[in-house]
């Protein structure tokens, strides 16, 4: 933590881990207050932010890690182990209720499952030398993948794409462009793979569903990830995924857009007139985003061209307001909440999707149903925090709230003790 951070990307990350948490785990699925849900389908909730806020922070935090902009082999190693460090923590989240071994049950697979959840996490977060990461890294996503293609019933319909393999590649594609291109190329190829993405979903048809749409299930999208990921897509769809390959084009675009104002934000001007840049390109993206809208409309699962340029102007905006509060108004004080999140995001990103799996593998009586079992994360939420409220949607944000609460104080621990967990 000796490295002078911008506080108010700190902040901004902080504030969307945050917010991530919060919706990713509610008391009941099926009692949650409308802006902690996705969209149905197109339209765009707050909860619809939190995964390109995060792709488009990543990008602006791209300048700020490499300002030399040097680049030769180990600077190209270093892109490539850290993407795939990145790749295999979701590749690994999506193998956690899959590990089996032996015939092993009940208490004794998920101590198991555990102890090889810090063992793969050590080696991907832990500190080791270029060289060792690289042979960790790979011999991981091997493993992984053969597991995967190896027609073993556990693993035959295991989950390839998702938030954290998308992130993987945009920093990959994001950090060589950074280091190999001006600005205004770095631009250009924005715009040319938002109008790529827009003309091949607008214009070509699908193969076995006839003309160009932008429906569940019958896109050009979905039918390119069926094509190649067939049995290892979201198990809620089957046939395609919200961070499936077509749609990643675009989430690209995003990571540039972060990217093009990180830099920014490194111009040795005043930082006023870096306030007055960022804004009206916030605005200007906004309005774009609507307008595209009415064409292309703005979809999370299909991330969009005008999901991609409403959302990055709308992640300018916070960041051009955060800037000025905190970089030039020199407001800091409220701070350290969204901090002590944003220094440590990818510890919380993995941990927080496993403990829930954990309490989730473990089940107990219901004490509203003595013959039926139900999860220990149900439990809890049934006893300990449902018969407090008469509103189901309350008691299911508290539950929430509680277990942000939880990860608050651990990283207030860590933020103490200055430990960063960094891929």
């Amino acid at each position: 933590m000796t490295k002078e951070r911008l506080i108010s990307l700190d902040v901004f990350r902080g504030f969307t881990i945050l917010l991530m948490t919060i919706v990713n785990n509610p008391g009941s699925w099926d009692s949650i207050y409308p802006p902690l849900e996705h969209a149905e389908w197109n339209g765009c909730t707050p909860t619809d932010l939190v995964f390109p806020f995060f792709v488009f922070i990543m990008g602006t935090a791209i300048p700020f890690a490499m300002p030399h902009k040097q680049f030769d082999f180990a600077v190209f190693n270093k892109i490539i182990v850290r993407s795939l460090r990145i790749f295999c923590l979701g590749l690994f989240l999506n193998y956690f209720n899959r590990i089996e071994l032996f015939g092993i049950e009940g208490i004794s697979i998920l101590i198991l499952r555990l102890v090889i959840t810090f063992s793969v996490a050590f080696a991907l977060l832990g500190k080791f030398s270029p060289k060792i990461k690289t042979y960790l890294v790979s011999g991981i996503l091997v493993i992984l993948l053969f597991l995967a293609y190896s027609q073993i019933e556990e693993y035959k319909d295991v989950r390839i794409p998702g938030v954290l393999q998308r992130i993987g590649i945009v920093y990959f594609f994001a950090s060589i462009l950074y280091l190999k291109t001006t600005q205004k190329i770095q631009l250009l190829v924005a715009v040319a793979i938002v109008l790529t993405y827009w003309i091949l979903m607008a214009f070509v048809p699908v193969p076995g569903f006839g003309v160009a749409n932008f429906e569940k299930g019958t896109n050009l999208a979905a039918w390119l990830d069926n094509s190649v990921l067939n049995g290892h897509l979201w198990s809620y769809s089957k046939t395609w995924d919200p961070e499936g390959i077509l749609s990643t084009l675009p989430a690209i675009a995003t990571g540039i857009l972060g990217m093009f104002i990180g830099q920014i934000l490194n111009l040795q001007i005043p930082k006023m007139e870096i306030a007055k840049k960022t804004g009206i390109i916030g605005v200007v993206l906004v309005i774009l985003g609507l307008i595209w809208n009415s064409v292309f409309p703005i979809n999370k699962s299909l991330w969009t061209s005008s999901y991609v340029l409403y959302t990055a102007g709308l992640a300018i905006l916070i960041l051009t307001f955060l800037y000025y509060i905190i970089e030039i108004a020199n407001y800091k004080k409220w701070t350290k909440l969204f901090l002590i999140w944003g220094v440590n995001p990818m510890i919380v990103f993995f941990f927080s999707g496993i403990i829930p799996r954990t309490l989730n593998a473990i089940t107990v009586q219901n004490p509203e149903n003595k013959t039926e079992q139900i999860s220990l994360q149900n439990y809890f939420y049934t006893v300990d925090i449902k018969p407090f409220f008469s509103n189901p949607m309350n008691a299911s944000l508290a539950f929430a709230l509680i277990y942000a609460l939880f990860w608050s104080l651990i990283l207030w621990i860590l933020y103490k003790n200055r430990l960063i967990f960094k891929v």
